[in-house]
């Protein structure tokens, strides 16, 4: 160990810390705003980066297919809802949603897939995709069970995570992907080279906290989410309709995954399953944060992403031992610090 290599491994550990913070941030949004702790935030990861880079090679990915059929499926789940109170307003609103919208997107991916299409539009195709199933899946396995217990929605999210996850193995098969750079261009800094790629992802990390921050603290819809995060019940009451905040957090989730899993494959091969590990590094840094605090989170992303660069180096073999170790002694410390509460009683 030398300077050299110090700086070089902070500079591997605040790049992935920079993408752990942001799935980490979206964790901690959809906790607070459904109670749901996402499990599958890992395969928006993937599904955004491998359609990407399907994207990329000009085929069309097998998410783009999954996006109809699950709007499909949502809309038959609004008409049995509603089926007592149907009106000609609430199905051309669902149709419009659930069934023209994928299906026009689609076909926009038919239209415009092909080898020599700029890598902007190929990052707008996979978004949008990904943004989709993101809103699907909440429609379909947490919107019908939205008042249930933390327990239940625990367990719903484990199942839609194992599913998404064999959807990806058929979609993108088991061989990994890579996807073009966003930018060739790099930066020399004394003895370290920072890549248009890696200075993308600190840039987007920023700004997306940022705008975080701006649409939390200024605009309508965002203190509308922050009221429903504080008490569900009271956001009710005074009139907003918690559904939709819902639907809004697993939208900015899945949008916020997507990208993390572009900024990350052009920097290293991605499997159908690698997302679901690099979602766990998410959580763990959102568990420091206490699945509350924004800036916690993003902090202890940074501290992740920096001890797991400094094991790979030391001790690689128990590199991820050593990252999912963090989290025992916060467990440990926000258990000693909590109230205790006493047992229900049948």
């Amino acid at each position: 160990m030398n300077t050299t290599i110090m700086l070089f491994l902070l500079q591997d550990g605040i790049t992935n810390g920079a993408i752990y913070a942001l799935l980490g941030l979206a964790l901690v949004l959809v906790f607070a705003v459904t109670r749901v702790i996402l499990i599958p935030q890992g395969e928006f990861v993937t599904y955004g980066a491998l359609s990407y880079a399907m994207l990329a090679t000009g085929q069309v990915p097998g998410t783009a297919l999954l996006a109809v059929a699950m709007g499909l499926v949502a809309f038959a789940l609004d008409l049995f809802f509603a089926r007592k109170a149907l009106h000609a307003r609430l199905v051309m609103r669902s149709v419009a949603l659930n069934i023209v919208f994928p299906t026009a997107l689609l076909g926009l991916v038919y239209a415009l897939v092909g080898p020599h299409t700029p890598v902007a539009v190929n990052i707008a195709l996979a978004l949008l995709i990904v943004a989709a199933i993101g809103l699907f899946l909440y429609r379909i396995a947490f919107q019908p069970i939205a008042h249930t217990s933390v327990l239940v929605l625990l367990i719903a999210s484990v199942g839609c995570h194992l599913a998404l996850q064999g959807l990806g193995l058929v979609f993108f098969g088991a061989e990994g992907l890579r996807g073009p750079a966003l930018s060739g261009a790099a930066v020399t800094a004394g003895p370290l080279r920072f890549t248009g790629q890696s200075l993308a992802v600190y840039g987007l990390t920023v700004g997306f906290i940022v705008a975080l921050w701006l649409f939390f603290g200024y605009t309508r819809t965002g203190k509308a989410l922050r009221a429903t995060a504080v008490n569900r019940l009271g956001a009710r009451l005074v009139g907003i309709r918690t559904t939709l905040s819902g639907q809004i957090a697993f939208l900015l989730a899945s949008v916020i995954g997507a990208i993390s899993g572009i900024l990350i494959v052009p920097i290293t091969t991605l499997y159908y399953d690698t997302g679901f590990l690099i979602g766990l590094k998410g959580f763990i840094a959102a568990i420091i944060g206490g699945l509350v605090s924004y800036p916690l989170t993003a902090v202890a992303a940074i501290v992740v992403g920096v001890v797991e660069a400094f094991s790979s180096f030391y001790a690689s073999n128990f590199k991820e031992v050593i990252v999912f170790t963090l989290i025992l002694p916060v467990l440990v410390l926000r258990s000693l610090a909590a109230p205790q509460v006493e047992e229900e009683k049948d």
